[in-house]
């Protein structure tokens, strides 16, 4: 029986697109919630677990291959309560069984398929399974008949595993550190480290797959900034460079892939994530901030006209991911054979492109798993123009022109193929952070559509997912609905894009909604005990562990982001309270970046930040005047990590803020000119109002302490 000819399960009343993706499987899944527990507890029977999400290609492997057969889903519907989980909606589920199964196994990874006793207790799991034994796995059919043997006949040997693997992963989360104290030590061991990773050739820290980690760029520019140490800046712009002109690099249509399958960036795994075009459109800008180099700047409006192109609601906010695969295939709306390069430009312009573009008649792109397009090409830059013009004749601008309008066509010859399935759900972290970047690149770019389409994008978010009320948040938007009560991460991350938002246009109302988000953050999820941030609010029944999450993977530990904003919003606010709990939670994880701070380098830019004297920079004048804005234009081009930005406009938003900042009231324009002032813990210089004095004052080094 196909997955076509059976009844929906409960699935198909889900919104997510991931549980739907599921509904017609003839595996009688549950969501997760206490329709299924219940059956578990009544029945006695284990629960099989199976996390992942819509865009991830394994997991539609898995389905195909295992969820979508008979005999399989039988087995699972006869010895188990299947569960299917969204681990974008529930990251808090996910992550508890993610921590299980890499104590089990040594290794993690989606799709996850963990096995639970009736009280949510995991006791087996591991990730894919082939249908019969294969790669070195054990075959899923004969996985089930085990464990369901096991079950039966060493009831309370598996319940008892279950519990002392529950009992391992509570005391993880509930050890205290001692608390340290901050030295810029700290830093300079872990850039010691980070560079003993680095690749010099090809860009990035280790070998194959490599993933972009833009947490790794925040530190190491900070730490530029802090040293002046010219290989930190170095590392980060090579691996910039060598990421975009990769096939991890989307070059037709702008966005990254999620990550390499090679140590080059050549072949990427081709969908495409939210949070990782908002952190990396954030690190072009600040490269380009840095070195002045065009280059960067391009890929931050390319990544920017992607997302405002492919992946934006009508309403103005921000769907999740793209799919690697189409037509059943990974890759293939991305790919192009020889013969279609002919078909879409002509020999003479194909051969030219197929050049640049690192192509080859029989492909140059090989899927070991068998999941591509056959004698299919990805498309990485090979040569630079100049290398061009040298092969073909001309000059490298023409090479350049030509590649340019090569590119327009073959684009447009994309666009008419099936595009990968969208995951077009609204998640307020993954929000927050694409709301930020759109807001720093207005200010780096000095683009005004960026601005518009933060705020577009922030409206939505709030009006969908922000109870103004409780101000409290939901997670997840889609079709009408809004559900799951929100994370940490979801608090910790809009909360950072609004004070991005506020700063890029002074409107007080974004600071005013970060500082409610923050205060809630702070009721719900401060762990006042061991310092740091909870993941989850207090009470949640469906949980057996109340996780506390301080990695910075792919994306930053919302730990660190929310220490993060306490730092910022202590400046922006003088609010002392907001100082301690930042000061206190960074002491309670010092000991753990001298074990392993290449696992935290977002926790490593709050520690400079910490070591590092505030700076507040004030314009004061008419905000559409030509003098005010050449002065915050001087300041937004300029990479100032330890500063936050201030107008004095004269008018309401003036008097808003200083009844935060009691400094700002007597701050005016001098002689009728816009004027700045330049501050260290509210304690400011003399004021000028000549723009080339400011950009001196700008470059002068920042004072440090420790």
């Amino acid at each position: 029986m196909t997955s076509e000819q059976h009844k929906p399960n409960r699935l198909a009343r889900e919104k997510s697109p991931y549980l739907l993706q599921h509904a017609n499987n003839p595996v009688d899944w549950f969501p997760w919630g206490p329709e299924a527990f219940e059956k578990a507890r009544r029945e006695n029977k284990p629960i099989f677990l199976s996390i992942g999400y819509s865009t991830c290609h394994w997991c539609h492997v898995m389905e195909h291959e295992s969820f979508e057969n008979a005999e399989i889903a039988d087995a699972l519907n006869r010895w188990f309560v299947p569960i299917k989980v969204d681990r974008e909606e529930r990251p808090d589920v996910d992550q508890i069984y993610m921590t299980a199964v890499q104590a089990m196994t040594g290794q993690g990874g989606w799709p996850l398929s963990a096995w639970l006793t009736p009280d949510l207790k995991p006791f087996y799991g591991g990730t894919y399974f082939p249908p019969g034994s294969a790669h070195g796995r054990p075959g899923f059919k004969d996985l089930l008949t085990r464990i369901h043997e096991l079950w039966e006949q060493q009831h309370e040997r598996v319940l008892q595993q279950g519990r002392q693997l529950h009992d391992a992963i509570a005391a993880m989360q509930t050890a205290a550190g001692a608390a340290g104290e901050a030295r810029d030590g700290m830093l300079r061991a872990a850039y010691e480290q980070f560079r003993g990773q680095y690749d010099e050739e090809h860009g990035g820290f280790g070998g194959a797959p490599k993933f972009p980690r833009p947490a790794q760029f925040n530190f190491l520019l900070r730490y530029w900034k802090r040293t002046g140490d010219a290989h930190a800046l170095e590392m980060t712009a090579h691996t910039l460079r060598q990421m975009a002109l990769g096939g991890m690099y989307d070059q037709l249509g702008g966005g990254f892939a999620r990550y390499s399958v090679d140590e080059r960036w050549h072949v990427p795994h081709f969908e495409k994530m939210l949070y990782d075009n908002a952190q990396l459109a954030v690190s072009y800008c600040e490269a380009w901030q840095i070195t002045r180099e065009p280059f960067f700047a391009d890929v931050a409006r390319d990544v920017l006209r992607y997302v405002g192109r492919d992946m934006t609601h009508p309403g103005g906010a921000f769907y999740s991911a793209e799919d690697a695969d189409s037509e059943g295939l990974e890759g293939k709306f991305y790919a192009w054979t020889a013969q279609e390069l002919r078909d879409a430009l002509g020999a003479e312009e194909a051969k030219f492109v197929g050049e640049y573009y690192g192509c080859e008649e029989a492909g140059n792109w090989d899927d070991p798993a068998g999941h591509g397009p056959k004698n299919a090409n990805v498309l990485f830059v090979a040569r630079t123009f100049e290398q061009m013009a040298k092969l073909f004749g001309g000059t490298p601008p023409q090479a350049r022109e030509r590649i340019e309008a090569a590119k327009r066509k073959l684009f447009e010859v994309r666009s008419r193929r099936v595009r990968p399935h969208l995951d077009d759900k609204i998640l307020a972290a993954w929000n927050g952070q694409m709301i930020g970047a759109f807001a720093r690149a207005s200010q780096a770019l000095d683009d005004p559509r960026y601005l518009a389409s933060a705020g577009r994008a922030a409206e939505f978010v709030l009006a969908k997912l922000y109870a103004p009320q409780t101000k409290t948040l939901r997670r997840r938007w889609r079709d009408g609905e809004a559900k799951v009560e929100g994370f940490l991460d979801d608090y910790a991350f809009l909360a950072a894009g609004l004070l991005e938002l506020y700063e890029a246009s002074f409107d007080p109302r974004w600071l005013d909604r970060a500082t409610e988000l923050t205060d809630t953050m702070i009721a719900q999820f401060h762990d006042e005990a061991g310092g740091g941030f909870w993941f989850t609010p207090p009470g949640q029944s469906d949980i057996i562990a109340r996780m506390k999450d301080d990695y910075d993977s792919a994306q930053p530990s919302g730990n660190a982001i929310a220490i993060a904003n306490l730092q910022r919003l202590a400046q922006l606010t003088d609010n002392p309270r907001y100082a301690a709990i930042a000061g206190e939670s960074l002491r309670r994880l010092l000991p753990r970046f001298s074990q392993s701070p290449t696992a935290v380098p977002q926790w490593l830019c709050a520690l400079d930040a910490a070591l590092a004297k505030p700076r507040q920079i004030v314009i004061a004048g008419g905000p559409d005047a030509p003098d005010t804005k050449a002065m915050l234009r001087a300041v937004r081009e300029r990479y100032l990590p330890d500063a936050i930005l201030l107008l004095a406009d004269g008018g309401p938003r003036q008097a808003a803020m200083a009844k935060r900042l009691k400094f700002l009231a007597g701050m005016k324009p001098l002689d009728g000119k816009a004027t700045v002032y330049i501050c260290e813990n509210y304690a400011c210089r003399a004021p000028t109002n000549d723009l080339e004095k400011l950009k001196e004052m700008l470059e002068a080094k920042p004072t440090k302490t420790n």
